[in-house]
């Protein structure tokens, strides 16, 4: 109590942050009962049949989730082995950059994009890459005298995803590699330039062992995304013809819950995917301890 009192202003300014996961993730926890339940709208909630595991069963029976699970490790695995490494590489380029006016007008540019919408990213990629006009087809077609479709083809799906996230948070991820770079003890570059160390020396064996548990805490937390893709992205850049491989958990809770009014059926997926992607952050965590390294928690 008396920490409590003295820091009391603290608390305040936590009151926010704190009112914010109460509200919108703690409290909607209770509506992950409706996976158990057979929902309906007339009901009621607490009215509702209980039906344990059968959504569950219906779901893992269904021959869609073998194409979900699918779709969505291929493009969380390589999200994770393409634009996971990309913000680091680009912090160790900037990092080198010895002029200052030319450092920081790289990393603005490459900032900007984060804070761009996700929709005029999409309709930014439509605008380059349709059949109709596009100026990337266009260039392609004046050059091998055949345009692609981009938008439509399913092989082109997966690198497309990654390469807009690529262009849209990788500059932004630098930030926080930049800061931990930071803090690297500078004495320590001096001593192996003394001892006639290079550049690629001193990055090897100082600069990404000393940000080494900064890698490893944001993979931990990325690696319990590997079932969320992102509905917002999944969902607008998705057709008829790329579904087969657009077809992820998060789009398919919204076709099912949104579309079809499958309530219960779709909390049950969402669940799944929520309790699949704890199990995948806590194993990473032990994982990282187990060889010495610090975890998150």
């Amino acid at each position: 109590m008396k920490r409590l009192k003295r820091d009391k202003w603290l608390y305040v300014l936590l009151m926010p942050g704190i009112l914010y996961f109460l509200i919108f993730k703690y409290v909607p926890m209770w509506g992950a009962a409706l996976a158990f339940k057979n929902y309906q709208p007339f009901t009621g909630f607490w009215a509702s049949e209980w039906v344990g595991f059968e959504h569950f069963r219906n779901f893992f029976q269904n021959p869609d989730f073998f194409k979900l699970l699918r779709n969505t490790l291929l493009l969380s695995l390589y999200s994770l082995a393409i634009a996971f490494p990309a913000p680091i590489i680009i912090a160790l380029m900037l990092n080198e950059v010895r002029a200052s006016l030319y450092k920081r007008t790289i990393q603005t540019l490459i900032y900007i994009p984060h804070f761009i919408s996700m929709v005029i990213v999409v309709s930014l990629t439509y605008v380059l890459f349709t059949t109709q006009g596009g100026i990337i087809n266009e260039l392609i077609f004046q050059w091998t005298g055949q345009k692609i479709d981009f938008l439509a083809d399913p092989h082109w799906f997966r690198p497309m995803i990654i390469l807009q996230n690529l262009w849209k948070d990788c500059g932004f991820g630098t930030i926080i590699f930049l800061a931990a770079i930071s803090g690297v003890d500078l004495e320590q570059y001096e001593a192996a330039h003394m001892d006639g160390a290079s550049r690629w020396r001193q990055i090897w064996h100082i600069t990404l062992p000393s940000i080494r548990s900064t890698i490893i805490v944001l993979l931990i937390l990325r690696t319990g995304d590997l079932l969320d893709n992102g509905f917002e992205h999944i969902y607008l850049m998705s057709n008829a013809l790329n579904r087969d491989v657009a077809d992820v958990f998060d789009t398919y809770v919204y076709t099912m819950g949104i579309t079809m009014g499958a309530f219960s059926y779709s909390t049950a997926v969402g669940l799944f995917k929520s309790v699949i992607g704890i199990f995948l952050i806590v194993s990473s965590n032990y994982l990282a301890k187990k060889f010495g390294q610090s975890g998150i928690y």
